[in-house]
């Protein structure tokens, strides 16, 4: 609230804000006579506050009162706008904003004084002041005035005040020291508040655009309200600091926005000039002419309030300590540059953007990449700004590995942005750097890689020209040339396991490329290239055709099979994370029709290509896993007979190989082929089960030639057979229920030879260990979703004791992928057992099928963790492990350390399940610190998972551990002793 202002030999007029009730003993007040008078009328101040009518065109002397909460009250309809102050119309929306600005300026015509009071009162406000401001008039000439221009704290009254000059004014402002809480209207989040910031600095725009034909070159009101903001903005409250900055930033935005009208005047003028060349002037030219002159005189006052607010406030606050209050600085300085070049866009200028690009703060970093993008993005202005990419080069390059997402995305797309105007900026490493990030696991930011590098290698990529070629001949060769940089920047980075990263970075920008489904599979049934002696006698010119070599068909393939997963699950990979959490239904629409257009294109080519290749395990393997991804609501009569020739086909290749990815993968799509939601649903199950139906008869009759009286007779061929046999049960049985066909009786038996006598080849047992082991996962799967006989639980819980205690002994056995396997499928049983023990209710009706492992079992399983996992080098605290295996090929080294994290997994989920004890945990506890980097995070996991189950118990186990690595130091530090 602001007093009226008086000469010295007239008291001051106070009243209290209505926010917060001070006495009127807490206000500084410099002239005589005010303390009161303000007693008198705070009753009244009081009353006012409450009624709410205050006018903003009165002409008698009067006080500016209003706060925060007056807003609060809700929309005043048009009749009742004059009652209420500045701050409160703002805070009600944009709609009356333009209405009160008209008002403010006739009133400030009719006495400028009291006007700029109110106006005063309102960036005081909107600041958030709960205070008082008194203001005086300024008629002292006593040339020590300036150093009573104080901020501090009135410890009579117990409040801060601050005295500046707003010429013609001195004024004081009073505020109780806890207004500094952090709470004001620009960091308000509530509903209310959230947008008083865009209402704010649309009140600051449009004050300056109504007043630019009148009052804003009277010489009085700029330089009280230039004063005023760089005197607020340079508090020591941040209240202050910020509101004001903003406000001042915003006032300098509008003043280039009028110098930018001058210069569209004088070139307006310029066009009509150029219409009539040597002619008479004519009365619209003259008046043109006339206020281009009048404009250009204002052009140069302009200037000065802009280099006024330049220096006095942008100088000092964009190093503020206040992080928001720095990016408000580089947002519109930024914003300055690119409306008004000729003045702002030079090195005096962008040196601020470029230091600030080493900002702590993500905000601020922030603020100066989306600045420079819309600087670079713009070829006249990118061209004036060569001397600031030289230099601040390297900065933007590092700004990709920021470790803040949004900041290291827009890092990007600014140096996508330089890139696109400045040719010779970036070198080819440079280039490399940026690429590299399209694996990156962040989504947004291997998009953007993505764009740069679809740009610089795959738009206009080198074509071989060929005379005579086709439309489709052309576009052919197009593709081609595309795929084969796509392919040598997939070598280069050797990453190229990781095609269907490349192709979700690219989806975005790409997209169109990569969904050509009809180029990609022509590409795929090309004739094979002619022998040398067939080409040697064609008459056709050699190099009329471009000949795909094999490994530029698997790569063609690999992007086919990603585009195809891409377009028909979306953008979530395992390991990325996306910026888009939720697709709106109309991306779902768009994604439904092009699956639907892609399967119907493939269930006609797909047979094609699995004839083709049929020899090559690779490609086969890739082309079986397409169906998978095919879109289910297509009409199943439209493609019924390309369904019989795919299914044809499919049961031709599971036939004829055996390689475990390639039959995983057809059982996948025989399975998403034969759902319930699937058109070819009836098709494709009579199929599969006369396949399986088949394989198992096939089995039955195998098992009765080899096994004679338990023992397994020596046959290497039926032993190829009955593995090949047992790897298609095994890889069907993986995804379907088959206890119909009686597999794990027949499978058992294989067991039952091994644990007795042995003699069995090690795969066969692997083999028969993940079938029976499946067989059991089913049945518990199963079991209590109908209603079963004791008899049935008593013979499922003799199939689970007896195949646990066969994969106890497995657990003993000379091959290590044997004692693997066996570890593996008993865990997975035993979790898989203990889950149904907990959803089990009595009610159902089946008896409780009940099995806990023995302590030789759980002893069996401790001792195979320690034996298989914890060996090697040990490590030493958090360093990296170094041993002779660093030296061997890293790949072995990492499998090795996959299969070791994926048996330590395993063992302690049997303990965080609570299939066995806590107490079992304790071996795996001592090893945390020789094994911190290869197994710290499983085994942190377990200790924090085993503390959530039972405190107490952990702390028992933990207590454990201790004791026994303690006695084992004592027995080694004994056995020292007694060897000096």
């Amino acid at each position: 609230m602001i007093a009226e202002p008086t000469l010295i030999n007239k008291p001051s007029v106070q009243n209290e804000n209505e926010i917060v009730d001070l006495n009127s003993s807490g206000a500084v007040n410099r002239a005589s006579g005010g303390r009161n008078e303000n007693r008198q009328k705070s009753a009244r101040g009081k009353r006012k506050a409450r009624e709410g009518v205050e006018n903003a065109k009165r002409k008698h002397p009067r006080t500016s009162n209003g706060g925060l909460g007056r807003a609060e009250n809700g929309r005043p309809n048009k009749r009742d706008m004059e009652s209420v102050t500045l701050f409160e119309v703002v805070t009600m929306g944009r709609g009356a904003i333009q209405a009160v600005v008209d008002d403010w300026i006739e009133a400030y015509v009719m006495d400028r004084d009291t006007a700029l009071l109110d106006l005063i009162s309102f960036f005081i406000q909107c600041s958030g002041c709960k205070g008082l401001v008194t203001a005086e008039m300024f008629q002292s000439r006593d040339i020590d005035v300036m150093s009573k221009m104080v901020e501090d704290l009135d410890e009579g009254s117990g409040l801060q005040y601050k005295r500046f000059m707003a010429f013609p004014w001195i004024l004081t402002v009073t505020w109780p020291m806890d207004v500094d809480s952090g709470e004001y209207p620009l960091v308000i989040t509530t509903q209310y508040w959230k947008r008083f910031r865009s209402q704010f600095c649309e009140f600051v725009s449009v004050l300056v655009a109504r007043c630019q034909n009148c009052i804003i070159f009277d010489g009085y009101l700029m330089s009280t309200l230039i004063s005023l903001l760089t005197e607020l903005s340079d508090s020591r409250l941040r209240a202050f600091r910020h509101t004001c900055t903003l406000a001042a930033v915003k006032l300098l935005s509008a003043l280039v926005s009028l110098s930018v009208n001058v210069d569209n005047s004088q070139k307006l003028l310029e066009v009509e000039r150029s219409k009539y060349p040597g002619r008479h002037a004519s009365p619209r030219l003259e008046r043109i002419q006339r206020k281009v002159l009048e404009l250009q005189e204002r052009k140069l006052e302009l200037e000065n309030m802009m280099d006024a607010i330049f220096k006095g406030v942008f100088l000092k606050r964009y190093r503020d300590v206040v992080a928001e209050i720095r990016a408000v600085c580089m947002e519109e300085l930024t914003v300055w540059m690119r409306l008004y070049g000729s003045l702002f866009l030079n090195d005096s200028y962008l040196k601020y953007v470029g230091w600030m690009l080493h900002d702590k703060q993500p905000d601020v970093r922030l603020k100066c990449a989306l600045g420079l993008q819309g600087l670079y993005l713009e070829e006249n202005l990118s061209l004036k700004m060569d001397l600031f990419t030289i230099r601040f080069k390297e900065r933007m390059l590092s700004m990709v590995l920021d470790k803040d997402h949004e900041v290291a995305m827009q890092a990007m797309k600014l140096l996508m942005s330089v890139s696109k105007y400045c040719d010779d900026t970036f070198s080819q490493d440079d280039f490399k750097h940026m690429f590299q990030f399209v694996y990156s696991s962040n989504r947004p930011l291997a998009a953007a890689a993505g764009e740069i590098l679809y740009c610089r290698l795959l738009v206009e990529p080198d074509v071989p020209t060929r005379e005579g070629a086709t439309g489709a001949e052309r576009h052919r060769d197009l593709t081609l040339a595309r795929v084969r940089a796509l392919m040598h920047f997939s070598e280069e980075s050797e990453l190229h396991e990781h095609v269907v990263y490349l192709v979700d970075s690219l989806w975005e920008c790409g997209g169109a490329v990569l969904r050509d489904w009809a180029s990609l599979t022509s590409l795929l049934l090309q004739p094979s290239p002619p022998s040398s002696s067939s080409s040697s006698s064609s008459s056709s010119p050699p190099a009329q055709e471009q000949v795909v070599s094999p490994a530029e068909l698997r790569f063609v393939l690999e992007v086919l099979l990603a585009s195809v997963r891409q377009a028909a699950e979306g953008p979530p990979l395992a390991g990325r994370a996306t910026g888009k959490k939720v697709i709106g239904a109309k991306d779902k629409k768009s994604q439904q029709d092009e699956c639907v257009g892609l399967t119907a294109h493939l269930l006609r080519v797909l047979p094609q290509l699995l004839c083709k290749y049929s020899e090559d395990v690779q490609m086969m393997t890739s082309l079986l896993k397409i169906p998978q991804y095919f879109q289910v609501i297509t009409s199943g009569e439209e493609h019924s007979e390309a369904v019989q020739g795919l299914l044809a086909r499919m049961e031709a290749a599971v036939s004829g190989h055996t390689d475990q990815a390639l039959l995983e993968a057809a059982a996948r799509s025989y399975l998403a082929l034969s759902s319930e939601e699937s058109p070819w649903h009836d098709h494709v199950i009579p199929v599969m089960d006369q396949l399986i139906q088949r394989w198992t008869a096939h089995l039955g009759t195998l098992l009765e030639d080899v096994l004679k009286e338990g023992h397994f007779t020596e046959d290497k061929e039926k032993a190829e057979e009955i593995l090949s046999t047992l790897r298609k049960l095994t890889a069907f049985h993986n995804g379907q229920h088959m206890s119909k066909w009686g597999l794990h009786d027949q499978v058992s038996k294989l067991l039952i030879a091994e644990t007795k006598h042995g003699g069995l080849p090690a795969e066969v047992v692997v083999e028969a260990l993940r079938c029976v082991g499946l067989s059991i996962l089913w049945k518990l799967h199963s079991f209590g979703e109908v209603a079963a006989s004791r008899e049935a639980v008593i013979r499922q819980r003799t199939q689970l004791r007896a195949f646990c205690e066969k994969c106890h002994r497995c657990l003993t056995h000379m091959e290590q992928q044997v004692r693997e396997q066996a570890f593996v499928s008993l865990c997975d049983v035993l979790v898989a057992h203990n889950y149904q023990l907990q959803v089990w209710e009595p009610a159902s009706g089946t008896p409780l099928l009940l099995y806990a492992p023995d302590p030789k079992l759980q002893k069996a399983l401790v001792t195979f963790i320690l034996d298989h996992v914890f060996t090697g080098a040990e490590t030493d605290g958090h360093s990296t492990r170094v041993s002779g295996l660093d030296t061997e090929c890293g790949s072995t080294r990492l499998e090795d350390l996959h299969k070791r994290r994926n048996l330590l997994a395993a063992y302690c989920k049997l303990i965080v399940t609570s299939v066995l004890e806590m107490s079992m945990a304790a071996e795996i506890f001592k090893q945390y610190m020789k094994y911190y980097s290869d197994f710290g995070d499983i085994i942190k996991e377990t200790l924090n998972r085993t503390r959530q189950m039972d405190k107490i118990e952990s702390a028992r186990t933990l207590m454990l551990c201790l004791q026994q690595m303690a006695m084992r130091c004592q027995m080694e530090y004994n056995g020292e002793s007694k060897m000096e």
